[in-house]
């Protein structure tokens, strides 16, 4: 059993900054990418930001200077840092990761249950 758990969500006012960290654990051999999506409600889910395991960062354009995406191999975590929050920023941010449970085992792709940011005043 693999599972992502996100943390880092809540209620910020414009402008302002949260950390999404989203941890990995159960039968891992090896996680490749890492990333996080959003849904805002009554829109599609939407890619936020990706790293490969070699830190190769791929962010969606309008977060670009905003949000930061980053890793830390040793503890399978991944971190998404959002600054310059706007409220059409709200929504639930899902973690996800490209992973294989065994040497000869194919890489699937997981995903965290979500977790909250809400951005208002």
């Amino acid at each position: 059993q693999v599972q992502l758990v996100e943390s880092g969500g809540g209620l910020v006012q414009p402008g302002g900054s949260l950390r999404l960290s989203c941890a990995a654990s159960g039968s891992i051999f090896r996680i490749y990418t890492m990333g996080w999506h959003r849904q805002a409600p009554g829109k599609q889910r939407e890619l936020v930001a990706q790293i490969t395991r070699d830190g190769i960062t791929n962010l969606a354009d309008s977060m670009k200077g905003r949000f930061t995406i980053s890793r830390d191999n040793a503890k399978n975590t991944v971190y998404l840092q959002m600054n310059s929050l706007k409220p059409e920023d709200t929504a639930v941010y899902y973690c996800t990761a490209d992973l294989s449970t065994g040497w000869t085992t194919p890489t699937k792709e997981y995903w965290g249950q979500g977790t909250q940011v809400t951005v208002s005043s």
